[in-house]
């Protein structure tokens, strides 16, 4: 069954689970949220996750890396590694067939709502300053929900926002999200639009918010993507201040407001390519209102295997169920950690003639705008294994007629070879002709056991 579907699952649950399996890292010297949190963490990426039990400065604890591998999240969703991105793949194809919608708790408190601040006052919050560079402090992890000005329906997406004050926060909303669509509807008529900042969900709200916006329309709610990994409705919670409501598990609920007609400094900061996004006028947030768990522990995550992993995950799973929609040939997708989560696509398929494989790339590229790669290979090539497709794209690329320039095409406005998220973008195939000559059929070594000889397996 897995520890999400567990009644009562939350980040406080995963937490639990890393240390009873002796897979977290606990910190109990003072640390500093300003670099020394970052700092330390980055010594155990792609390994253990870290809590830090004392901060400096503030009376609750920080946690980061729990996406730091999918092994790690693969337990938590009781599956395998290889069989995660298959699983929520599944629960999104579900979710578009019947939805279950989240419900609204109105038993208080809930977990979010159990200390209601007098002043909100986001300088008592550990919220970490990351890299060397960047602005200021960063929510960097947190869900961010608003409600379509005219609809009323769910938006959940994952945002940077930068502390700037004890009220106020600076936020990036990229271009063609509809969260940036919300607003843009609400400053038109001048009003402001309003949010809860959500810290510390549980992974499946995390990776629900991740979802691609071409796998859910604008009039549909991806928070019940949620609700179908959970086994049950998500659990949501009113909110002190403002008409949209946050989730009942939170470690901390934010509420405010997207200032119409206003602009502040926000930036720079480390960002999923691995470079710093430079400061510029950006979105203003008014805070209304702060609630949180007595004993909360404040979720942060670093820019690198985290994002490649948790927005990497979700944007496989959604893509590969458009793409093989469109072309059954497809057997998988992935997106490997070296295209940072959004940018690079490989494309398994099982081809039964020519001509399918440059339909996968388009269809992939179609499917998730932000990717600027896509790689097509068959389906003796181990999709996980970056020198696999290497060995792929060495033996089996023709230059002359197996490379797909895209001139012109919207990207991601974060990758630093855009101009304002255009540019050019490639697709290779990697795929040996078909029919298959006997030239390149793989050599493969017979399967032999070693239990039998009583052999060390490494």
């Amino acid at each position: 069954m897995g520890l999400v579907k567990t009644k009562g699952f939350d980040l406080n649950m995963c937490i639990d689970y890393l240390r009873d399996n002796n897979e977290l890292i606990i910190v109990k010297r003072k640390v500093d949220p300003k670099f020394e949190v970052a700092g330390i963490a980055s010594r155990y990426e792609g390994k253990k996750p870290v809590l830090f039990q004392n901060i400096k400065g503030a009376g609750f604890s920080v946690f980061t890396g729990l996406y730091w591998n999918r092994q790690t999240l693969a337990g938590i969703f009781g599956t395998t590694t290889a069989e995660l991105s298959g699983l929520i793949r599944n629960a999104v194809m579900q979710w578009q067939k019947e939805p279950i919608e989240p419900v609204v708790v109105n038993a208080a408190p809930a977990p979010a709502n159990e200390v209601i601040m007098a002043e909100p006052d986001l300088s008592l919050l550990p919220v970490p300053t990351h890299f060397t560079e960047d602005g200021g402090p960063y929510f960097l992890s947190s869900v961010v929900i608003a409600r379509d000005p005219d609809t009323g329906i769910h938006n959940a997406s994952v945002n940077r926002l930068m502390v700037t004050g004890s009220k106020r926060l600076t936020m990036l909303m990229d271009m063609g999200r509809h969260l940036r669509d919300y607003y843009e509807r609400a400053e038109a008529r001048g009003e402001p639009l309003q949010i809860t900042i959500n810290n510390g969900v549980d992974p499946a709200v995390h990776i629900a918010s991740l979802v691609p916006a071409a796998t859910v329309p604008i009039h549909k709610n991806e928070l019940g993507i949620a609700s179908e990994l959970l086994g049950r409705p998500l659990e949501l919670l009113r909110s002190q201040s403002v008409e949209v409501e946050g989730i009942a598990n939170s470690q901390f609920i934010i509420e405010g407001k997207i200032l119409p007609n206003e602009r502040e400094p926000e930036g720079p900061c480390a960002e999923v390519a691995g470079y710093y996004a430079v400061r510029a006028n950006r979105y203003v947030v008014e805070v209304t209102a702060i609630t949180h768990r007595k004993d909360a522990a404040f979720h942060t995550i670093l820019p690198g295997k985290e994002v490649y992993n948790s927005a990497g995950l979700m944007g496989e799973a959604s893509v590969c169920a458009l793409v093989q929609s469109q072309v059954p040939e497809v057997l998988n997708i992935h997106f490997p950690h070296g295209g940072c989560g959004f940018y690079q696509a490989v494309v398994q398929l099982e081809k039964k003639g020519e001509g399918s494989q440059k339909n996968a790339i388009l269809a992939t590229f179609a499917a998730f705008p932000s990717l600027r790669i896509v790689i097509a290979i068959d389906s003796d090539v181990d999709i996980y294994n970056h020198e696999d497709v290497m060995w792929a794209i060495s033996t089996r690329l023709d230059p002359d007629r197996g490379i797909v320039t895209i001139k012109d095409a919207r990207g991601h406005e974060l990758n630093p070879m855009t101009k304002n998220g255009v540019g050019t973008k490639i697709g290779i195939d990697a795929t040996a002709p078909y029919p298959k000559p006997y030239g390149f059929r793989r050599a493969r070594a017979a399967n032999v056991s070693l239990d039998k000889l009583r052999l060390p397996i490494l």
